[in-house]
């Protein structure tokens, strides 16, 4: 009898429903946040660069006239952008570094190398295999972009701005410059710089002499001092 009961009691038990998980309460004076959009621009091929468009289509066929080049491939081009930050301060305070690779990071798109001391220096406190610098090396279309953005965008934010020297050639047909203050660039915050500092710029190109190189930065749009009227990219 006693296992009838029990049977019985089992019967007339029903299952507990399942248990609903409690979704956490919005704190008060704080709205739910919105799921993320997707950008308008998902699923559209990547747009080609525009001062690569300017090359092929407009600076090339100038260089072939201006030079009186037969061959095609006697035409310069640019070859490589490479930005330089030598920062002698790291030596006893290791953690600007760190800001510079974020910073330089920002600006090119890129992640940057960080360079190490060759030699040891005493004078200098500088011992072999320091870290002391950051460099960064810009290749196709990450290249153009950034020579776009430094021409149409960081050039015009220099202070007191006269035009780029036109001595600053190596005489292999490379071109560099420097840079007193990151700032020029609208990637970075002023709010959050730690430290001002500059960097140095190179452009690296096919020209096998100065006069070429010289020709193929100003059709691109490098404003160089003394050009009454530099070039404009449409």
């Amino acid at each position: 009898m006693a296992d009838d009961k029990k049977d019985k009691d089992k019967k007339d038990k029903k299952p507990a429903p399942p248990k609903q998980e409690k979704k956490p309460k919005a704190e008060k004076g704080k709205k739910a946040a919105a799921p993320p959009k997707e950008h308008t621009g998902v699923g559209l091929p990547v747009p080609a660069a525009r001062l690569r468009i300017h090359y092929q289509k407009v600076v090339r066929a100038n260089l072939t006239k201006q030079f009186s080049l037969k061959n095609p491939h006697q035409v310069p081009t640019l070859e490589k952008i490479v930005l330089n930050v030598g920062l002698g301060e790291a030596i006893k305070q290791p953690k600007l570094l760190d800001s510079v690779v974020e910073e330089l990071g920002i600006i090119t798109g890129q992640r940057p190398v960080r360079k190490k001391a060759k030699q040891s220096i005493a004078n200098f406190g500088l011992r072999e295999g320091q870290e002391i610098g950051v460099a960064v090396t810009l290749r196709g279309a990450r290249m153009w972009e950034f020579l776009d953005r430094f021409i149409s965008v960081a050039i015009p934010r220099i202070r007191d701005f006269r035009g780029l020297s036109t001595r600053s050639f190596d005489g292999r047909g490379n071109y560099s410059l420097g840079i007193k203050e990151q700032m020029i660039f609208p990637e970075i915050n002023y709010d959050s710089v730690d430290q001002i500092h500059g960097m140095d710029i190179t452009f690296v190109t096919t020209a096998p002499k100065d006069e070429q190189a010289f020709a193929l930065l100003r059709e691109l749009g490098m404003p160089f001092r003394g050009d009454d009227k530099p070039i404009v990219v449409q």
